[in-house]
Formats: C-alpha cells, structure tokens, sequence
C-alpha cells in the first residue's frame, strides 16, 4: 500500500507541525506533548475544552481546535490513546480559573489514560471534569470497549460544549449541555473496505470484495455481522433502524442528521446517503432540520460512512447553530 510516509513513527508528529505550520495566527503546536492549542488560549472568560484519542480520525480531533470548538487537542499515535502525561500537558497549557473540560470518546485505554490525568490535574490544583462520549449503538460491549464506542457524535458533543463555553457557562452547566447532547445522540456505520494504518503497510482485516462490515468501530473493530454488500436504499435501512430505534426517535422529532465519511468515501456517495436517509425520516414523522455531509471523524482511508441522529431541543439547536471558526471549515 503507497502512503506518503517517512518513519511512520513521525507519521503523527510531522502531520501535526504541518498543521501548525498552516494556521500560524490560530494553532500552536508543542512537539513534546504531542499538542496543538489554540493560541489565543487559555482564556480567563471560558471553561477550556480538550479531546484527546488515536490519531487517524482527522478532522477529529486536531483539526477542530478554534473558536466555538476544542482549545485543545492531545492525540496519540494512529489509533493508540495518548499518553496520560500528554492529556496532563494539555489540561496545564489550557488551564483557566474557569476550568477545563476532558472529553473522552469511550474507549478503554482512553478512559483510562483520561481518567488518571483527571486526579494528577485535580492534584495541581486545575478545575477539571471528564465527560466519555457514548454515541455508537453497533455494540454494548467489545474487546476495546466498556460500553459502547464513542464515535462521529462527538462532534455534536464538542460543537455543543464549545459554544456553551464562549457563551461563558460555568463548568459545571458546560458538563450538563454535554451530557445532554451525548444522551440524545445515535450513530452506526459500515466499512466497505479495511483502513491501512501507516506503521502497519497492510489493511488492518480483509473484506471480500462484495462484502460490507456493518457496524465497524472506527479502528476497525468489528461491527455486528459481515455480509454481502447490498444497495444504497438497503445499507441505508440497515444504519438507520437501529439508530431510530435504541433512542427512539419518534413521529414529531426534530433532529441534526450527519452523514460521515470514514476516510475513503467520495463525496458525491455521502450525499447519495444523506438524501436517501432524509426521505426515510420524513417518511416516519422525524424531520431535518439540521444537514452534515462530509468527513467528521475517519478511520484513516477506510471507505463506509456512517450516520448520526441527534434529537433536537430549542437549547441544543441554538448550541448547534452558534457560530464556530476551525482550520478547515467555519461552521
């Protein structure tokens, strides 16, 4: 497999100060924690937001530190938690007297490396909370997880949490809004192929070339059965009655819907998807009115997507719709 690569162990580092380098007045980047801030960051006026997990799931979570969004991104290596010092680091270079918020999609060594900087944070003296993400309804339970997998519906958790922080709610409030939204968040996917993680040079596992994973883990974790690839309509059916089902979503719902690609999906398939699962909706009462199409968290190269309902309330529309400014797109 070709990757543009030098020593895959710098594949994340050089990625990284690439980034920086690109967005010099809003991005800092910090080579020994593996960090990138925001550089007018910390504030004094706002709770502190920072994610952290494997890298490979680009834009998540690097390249969506600005304004409205992270202050903060501490990623491992490609598809590894970050170390606890490098989430440690983090929380001190962001520390604010406001507090900082650690966002943890829920992954077992994630949890944990986030978990024991929490007490060596809170043993400095930095105000901190952690909130896991828990968004995926593939699977309850898996050898990578205790619960389920958070997965694309961070995105609304950061969006959520971000514009309450520079609306300047106090930790705790920023907490609950978080809280709040990852409870009425589903998402599931399904990979047509495997990802190849660039110190590995192989797919990570092996699809047929008519077969689809469904209900993939964004490392490639399995889902809930490998299958036959079917059409567009069916795999639509298959994402989608799950999710409306485990919140339920209901006749009279508004909701955000987010079609998201897993890294090696074009464009022009994902908004194939999103039409067919907005009708789908309409169809059961359950209307869009807030539209995601495109890539939010990948899983390297791998081509599948995957779908996101968030159920809408008056507050979490107006969190949803407050304006936001990152490297690669204003939201």
């Amino acid at each position: 497999m070709k990757k543009f690569v030098n020593d895959p162990k710098q594949f994340v580092p050089e990625m990284l100060k690439g980034l920086a380098l690109a967005n010099p007045d809003t991005l800092t980047y910090d080579p020994e924690a593996n960090l990138i801030a925001r550089a007018d960051a910390p504030r004094d006026d706002k709770v502190s937001i920072v994610q952290g997990s494997g890298s490979g799931h680009e834009p998540a979570h690097v390249m969506v530190v600005g304004k409205g969004m992270l202050d903060a991104a501490c990623p491992g290596d490609v598809f590894a938690a970050p170390p606890t010092d490098y989430v440690v680091a983090a929380a001190r270079r962001v520390n604010s007297p406001k507090g900082v918020l650690l966002l943890v999609n829920n992954y077992t060594g994630d949890k944990m490396a986030f978990e024991m900087a929490e007490e060596f944070a809170d043993a400095e003296g930095i105000k901190v909370k952690t909130l896991f993400i828990d968004d995926d309804v593939a699977v309850k339970d898996s050898t990578y997880t205790i619960g389920r997998r958070g997965v694309a519906g961070n995105f609304f958790v950061i969006k959520a949490v971000g514009a309450a922080s520079e609306a300047g709610a106090e930790l705790d409030e920023v907490v609950r809004i978080g809280q709040k939204v990852n409870s009425v968040t589903r998402t599931m996917g399904v990979a047509l192929t495997a990802c190849t993680p660039p110190a590995k040079g192989s797919p990570l596992f092996e699809l047929g070339d008519d077969e689809i994973e469904v209900g993939v883990g964004i490392h490639g974790e399995p889902g809930r059965a490998r299958q036959k690839i079917v059409s567009a309509d069916e795999i639509v059916d298959i994402l989608l009655d799950p999710i409306v089902s485990d919140l339920p979503f209901a006749d009279g719902d508004r909701v955000a819907l987010m079609v998201n690609g897993l890294g090696g999906t074009p464009i022009s398939e994902l908004y194939l998807l999103y039409g067919i699962a907005h009708e789908k909706l309409v169809a059961q009462g359950i209307t869009p009115v807030r539209s995601y199409v495109g890539e939010y968290c990948t899983s390297l190269d791998m081509a599948g997507a995957s779908i996101t309902l968030v159920k809408l309330d008056d507050e979490v529309e107006e969190l949803l719709a407050a304006p936001a400014e990152i490297p690669i797109r204003t939201f």
